[in-house]
């Protein structure tokens, strides 16, 4: 009986570690918002700005293996190099020690207080920043009770004969240690919940360092299992990410084996009494340092990525190019590559509406043919994004967020609209050009004055969502305007020329239908902007 209330205690424990765990990263990352969106942006070739990302974005979100999978989903996008994402898979090891540290404080017993709190935060908090803070500090307080839930279910294991013949064993044989480190960590998917673990053994005094630090050298090497099942179906690129991941931790292992005696003593030495904050000292050691001997190295761990698999990706990507599902782990990074791909889909209709307006002037039928070419593109991007948008829309969003997703359904669909005027521009073109339609230099410069104005306010429209600036509606709805009032002036001079015989009725026609597309496209640019104000305003 006391065998199973101790797998009961343990597997509750752990249940509330890992769920504390989750939702104080949640938490923090909610809180980080744009600003966490904004570091990982700053990736640059300097590596040791990489590391710095990558400690920084894994101390928010409490998982390495979240942000290497993220890693492989951005190179995977071609938006990350593999010189850059060494450097953040480097910094996301540093990272991930940072929960090591927090759980070897012994608040265990003060742990309910932080659960309390934080509940009455949660509960009673209107704004949605406190709600946030309220999360922190009850994810804090979960994860402290799951680990004396934890300590206090393994305490009579340290007397079990098959516990010290086990312990005896690691002591004896390092490999045996490793291995035990890297099946915990592959199977729960997280070294900081082995770590946890290893601490919650550590507080009933049932091990010491020498049996410790083998399995964390060992929950190293598990941890890469996660962004290696990432890996698989992606590019050669992101697949070699996840190489270089498991390459790191090993070498890192294969250096530290020889010198294991060594860090015991270290970590023993800053902490004689503790041996909890032993084990998180030899874990943040062990990460900081096999950075310190590899970043110099990255270079060769590449080169040793492209021998294991060779070759470069050569199919360039017609659809989606920003988002990835692997992003979804990470809400507030997954909505800021959304607003991305938002963006280039935008400026697609609008470089189609450019190039068809472009065919028409000038009678050509390659620059039609693009037209309709760049259409394709577009409606893949609407149904990547609008897909997308509803996985992300299931995750655990922040109220702004969920307004922003909102709007952006409305977004896309009238930037596919757009796309659609364009494409009825060089539609319109094809007949033109088929039936020699003429026009006069005065139609011709009304066309001219109304398409510009049109250009303007899409342009005005794309920048204000891409920036989530609302005062730029002012600007469009008075461009909007002038468009609206320009299409009822052309529209009755160019049936005065009807009527007077300069211009053919199929000419007409066109024309007309021209400046009709143009004032929808204006209607649809207005419509992006109102959204960006009903939401960010």
């Amino acid at each position: 009986m006391d065998a199973i209330s101790m797998i009961i205690g343990l597997i509750g424990g752990l249940g509330l570690f890992l769920f504390g765990m989750k939702l104080m990263g949640d938490g923090l990352e909610n809180a980080a918002g744009e600003g966490l969106k904004n570091i990982l942006e700053k990736v640059t070739s300097n590596p040791i700005m990489g590391v710095l990302i990558g400690t920084i974005v894994t101390a928010v979100i409490q998982s390495s293996s979240a942000t290497t999978v993220m890693v492989v989903g951005f190179v995977n996008a071609g938006l990350m190099n593999l010189s850059q994402a060494v450097g953040v898979i480097m910094g996301a090891n540093i990272g991930t020690t940072i929960t090591g540290q927090l759980v070897a404080f012994k608040l265990d017993h003060i742990a309910p207080i932080f659960v309390g709190v934080g509940s009455a935060i949660v509960l009673f908090s209107k704004s949605n920043k406190r709600r946030e803070f309220g999360n922190i500090v009850l994810g804090f307080g979960i994860l402290f009770m799951g680990m004396g839930i934890m300590g206090d279910s393994m305490k009579p294991i340290s007397n079990a004969p098959q516990f010290q013949n086990l312990v005896v064993a690691i002591g004896d044989n390092w490999l045996i240690g490793l291995i035990v480190g890297l099946a915990m960590t592959a199977i729960v998917q997280s070294s900081s919940a082995t770590t946890g673990i290893l601490i919650a053994l550590a507080s009933t005094g049932s091990i010491d360092m020498n049996v410790a630090l083998p399995i964390i050298l060992g929950c190293n090497i598990g941890t890469c299992v996660t962004a290696l099942l990432s890996s698989i179906g992606t590019s050669k690129t992101a697949r070699k990410a996840a190489i270089i991941h498991l390459f790191f931790n090993v070498l890192g292992t294969l250096i530290f084996i020889p010198l294991r005696g060594v860090l015991v003593n270290i970590v023993q030495y800053i902490s004689p009494m503790d041996v909890k904050r032993q084990i998180a000292n030899a874990h943040t050691i062990f990460n900081i340092t096999n950075t310190l001997v590899l970043l110099p190295l990255s270079k060769y761990l590449i080169i040793a990525a492209n021998k294991l698999i060779p070759g470069e990706d050569q199919v360039e990507k017609v659809g989606a190019t920003f988002i990835d599902e692997r992003f979804l782990e990470t809400p507030v990074i997954a909505l800021g590559q959304v607003i991305k791909e938002v963006s280039r889909m935008a400026n697609k209709a609008k470089e189609n509406l450019e190039i068809s307006m472009g065919a028409f002037r000038e009678n050509d039928d390659q620059l039609v043919s693009k037209v309709y070419e760049n259409e394709k593109i577009i409606n893949a991007l609407e149904e990547d994004i609008t897909t997308y948008l509803v996985k992300l829309s299931k995750t655990e969003l922040s109220d702004e967020q969920k307004g922003i997703i909102a709007s952006t359904f409305h977004v896309v669909n009238d930037i596919e609209r757009i796309g659609d005027h364009a494409e009825n521009i060089a539609d319109l073109t094809s007949e033109k050009i088929i039936k020699r339609l003429e026009y006069t230099a005065q139609g011709m410069g009304e066309l001219k004055q109304m398409y510009d104005y049109t250009l303007h306010a899409l342009e005005v429209a794309i920048e204000s969502y891409k920036i989530h600036d609302p005062k730029r509606i002012e600007e469009v709805s008075a461009i909007e305007q002038r468009i609206d009032e320009l299409e009822k002036e052309f529209r009755e001079a160019h049936i005065s020329r009807l009527n007077s015989g300069v211009c053919s009725p199929n000419a007409g026609a066109v024309f007309l239908d021209i400046i009709s597309n143009l004032e929808r496209i204006g209607d649809h640019a207005k419509n992006i902007a109102e959204n960006v104000t009903n939401t960010f305003a």
